[in-house]
């Protein structure tokens, strides 16, 4: 089970966009994910008309090395570490490591 998630509400722990908050909307691999509105680009895109794209400079979101955010605890109002715990009926859920909240029920 992983700890972070695609659709994980996350903050940015370190780089150019920390303290920003965001839904992640897809994990890269192993070890990197992609939030929105968060880690911003520009990318110079060749036009193709036979699949209808359009040429310029496009602004789109690079991916983050998942050690770079952490899960926003709304009760705590902060990013917080997570951990793995099975509940008494076999089922694994992810808690808060601060409060021992479970993340998803």
């Amino acid at each position: 089970m992983q700890k972070i998630k695609k659709g994980d509400d996350v903050i940015v722990l370190a780089g150019k966009d920390k303290g920003k908050r965001g839904t992640i909307t897809r994990i890269v691999g192993a070890d990197r994910v992609v939030v929105e509105n968060v880690n911003m680009v520009k990318r110079h895109t060749k036009a193709n008309p036979q699949a209808g794209i359009a040429g310029g400079i496009v602004e789109k979101e690079a991916s983050i090395h998942i050690s770079n955010v952490a899960i926003f605890n709304p009760a705590t109002k902060k990013g917080d570490r997570v951990g793995i715990k099975t509940l008494e009926d076999g089922k694994k859920v992810r808690f808060f490591k601060s409060n021992d909240e479970v993340v998803d029920i």
